[in-house]
């Protein structure tokens, strides 16, 4: 039997991840397939377009190999990718109709809470802000016939609260809406919202899904192709917000180590959070993954394998305490990004401004791939540097 007659093997997810769905060049037999940065295609004779491609805008062929591995994560009909996260959620949110109502967390990632505040609203969207981790606050606001979306962030950024995918689906389905889940926290290695219920599930590509801090990108997958959809590949197609090919490529190759990079950074964020609690100069650790987090019975029932690298700390000192240490690290970085090969620490009120909820005393930090007990003393060094001089 010839190789290509052979059934595939029903391969692991992080197999198939590891392989790129086992693409390969087919000119040169290169284990790594080339980059097509072509942008417009050849017709054929009869006027046809026959490879499928006409132009460069609306569709690739490096894009469709990386939106292959993202739905095989995350058991989707369809991936689609973006130029960046904000792009990939917009998309969702265009699809709707002006007058349209929309429920959407109170706290979450900062840029599109400001965009769903201002912009979201001069284009017609009804949106209200909602505590997700409230059911009963979540059913009275939603209105059926009304509510098209609801959009949910779990872990929520920065203060990782956890909301239950499976009954906000029914919920949400009750009323006639949408459930879409910004998935981007949680990663498509520890949960898989669709096979929970959702409708939709958004990744800013750029962190744990590339891991490198080298590729600014969006993703989206869905459970079905159906009209919604549709809306959505052609709001890409007319907005020019596809994803570049090299950029693409870089997706792919930083998809073909996610498995084992989340779950090492899962399991350093894991490791410093027990150990912060004890520490004398922190009030809080704010981790799924911790027993004494409110969220963790959810986070159990629907992370499967690992709580995520994403973790926030309270410093005690407040504020002026909090700048002071993450400016005394030197092994952790201080950037505005999460899910890379290395760890960041940023002062996330500082970045989010005027209006954020965010505590002024909380450290959001980024768990990357380094040795665990380093990234414990650094910041421990810090923490008492801060609270020797601030004190």
């Amino acid at each position: 039997m010839a190789p290509s007659d052979r059934k595939p093997a029903r391969w692991s997810k992080r197999t198939l991840s590891a392989q790129a769905m086992g693409k390969t060049d087919p000119i040169t037999g290169g284990i790594v397939p080339s980059i097509h940065i072509a942008t417009t295609y050849l017709r054929d004779p009869d006027n046809q377009y026959s490879s499928g491609f006409v132009y460069g805008r609306p569709d690739n062929q490096t894009v469709r190999e990386a939106e292959a591995v993202i739905a095989m994560w995350e058991e989707a009909e369809a991936a689609l990718l973006f130029s960046s996260g904000m792009a990939a959620a917009i998309a969702v949110f265009m699809a709707l109709k002006p007058g349209d109502h929309v429920l959407a967390p109170r706290v979450m990632y900062w840029a599109l809470r400001n965009w769903l505040l201002t912009d979201a609203q001069q284009w017609g969207l009804h949106v209200e802000l909602v505590d997700m981790g409230d059911l009963d606050a979540v059913k009275a606001a939603v209105k059926p016939g009304k509510t098209a979306l609801v959009w949910i962030e779990t872990p929520s950024n920065p203060l990782w609260s956890l909301t239950d995918i499976a009954a906000l689906a029914e919920i949400s389905h009750a009323a006639g809406a949408r459930l879409a889940i910004d998935s981007t926290a949680a990663t498509p290695v520890f949960t898989q919202p669709l096979a929970l219920g959702a409708d939709l599930v958004m990744h800013a590509a750029t962190k744990a899904l590339n891991g490198h801090s080298d590729v600014v990108a969006g993703a989206l997958a869905t459970a079905k192709q159906d009209a919604f959809w549709r809306k959505i590949v052609a709001h890409r197609k007319s907005f020019g917000a596809i994803l570049g090919p090299f950029e693409a490529f870089l997706l792919i190759r930083g998809m073909r180590t996610l498995d084992l990079r989340v779950r090492a950074a899962s399991a350093t964020a894991l490791d410093l959070a027990k150990r912060f609690q004890k520490h004398p100069d922190i009030a809080d650790v704010l981790y799924p993954g911790l027993l004494s987090h409110p969220g963790h019975p959810i986070a159990a029932s629907q992370m499967k394998g690992g709580f995520g690298h994403m973790l926030s700390i309270r410093v005690r000192g407040g504020e002026a305490s909090a700048i002071a240490t993450a400016a005394g690290v030197m092994l952790w970085k201080r950037a505005t990004s999460l899910g890379g090969v290395e760890s960041l620490i940023e002062h996330r009120a500082s970045i989010e401004g005027d209006g954020s909820p965010c505590p002024t005393d909380l450290l959001r930090l980024s768990a990357g791939i380094e040795d665990p007990e380093d990234l414990f003393q650094d910041l421990d060094q810090a923490l008492r540097r801060a609270h020797g001089s601030v004190g």
